[in-house]
């Protein structure tokens, strides 16, 4: 249910219970009318969320100071606090399908908690949930590849090529059931990362063009888990470039 804030409660029912989860903020009027039709899916997305975002309501009549201090030159206007702060926001009385997605944004889904727990059923369930992800594809794949099940490992990420960590295990697999790069891989899941990529731009040299270009999907996906700002990949991009030609 909505709570009803004022001045005097903003800061504690706001602010403040944002850094616990999301705080949705509609500010409205009795004389709007739009206000009173979007309010219904409000109510509505935040039910449907039980208990991981609050929605809260700013009579700007009775709280013109909230107004001013939050910009509020229309209504309805609808704000989204996480960590003290705005993160999101609209002005109008949307259609609940846009209610929805903005609901959405501000809390993970289903498949970004099974993410989270990283265990191979979860993830699996992620993947069914939510097939077009990428992350979820990778974290399976990798999950499949800890137990050795390679075929399956790259069957989680077949459809998505275009990315590059699901490119580079497509490729791993590849590679090692040609007999290639086979303990450069063992050596990365050991956590060697640059041994493991040292190893595998040595194994450019001397391999056929489609085993070439596997080696370098392999590697550009190992690099793309590097933080950008570590100085590491800056370095083995420049020796992937020269190993190249």
């Amino acid at each position: 249910m909505p709570v009803d804030v004022t001045e005097a409660t903003f800061q504690s029912e706001v602010v403040e219970r944002s850094r616990e989860l999301p705080v949705v903020v509609d500010f409205w009027a009795d004389w709007c009318g739009p206000c009173k039709a979007l309010s219904p899916a409000l109510e509505k997305a935040e039910a449907a969320r039980a208990g991981k975002v609050l929605l809260a309501k700013v009579d700007v009549d009775s709280n013109q100071n909230l107004g001013a201090q939050f910009q509020v030159q229309g209504i309805p206007a609808v704000k989204a606090f996480r960590d003290g702060a705005v993160v999101d926001e609209f002005v109008g009385a949307l259609p609940p399908t846009r209610v929805e997605a903005f609901f959405d944004g501000l809390v993970p889904s289903r498949a970004d908690e099974l993410l989270t727990a990283g265990d191979e059923l979860s993830l699996r369930e992620a993947a069914e949930a939510e097939p077009g992800r990428a992350d979820i594809a990778v974290a399976l794949a990798k999950a499949r590849l800890e137990r050795g099940a390679e075929d399956e490992a790259l069957e989680a990420v077949e459809n998505h090529e275009t990315d590059f960590a699901a490119a580079g295990i497509a490729a791993r697999v590849r590679l090692v059931q040609a007999g290639i790069g086979t303990d450069a891989f063992a050596i990365l899941d050991r956590g060697e990362r640059e041994e493991a990529l040292d190893q595998l731009i040595e194994a450019l040299n001397g391999v056929e063009d489609d085993r070439r270009d596997d080696l370098r999907r392999a590697i550009v996906g190992i690099l793309s888990d590097f933080d950008p700002a570590d100085p590491a990949a800056r370095t083995y991009r420049r020796k992937l470039s020269t190993a190249l030609g």
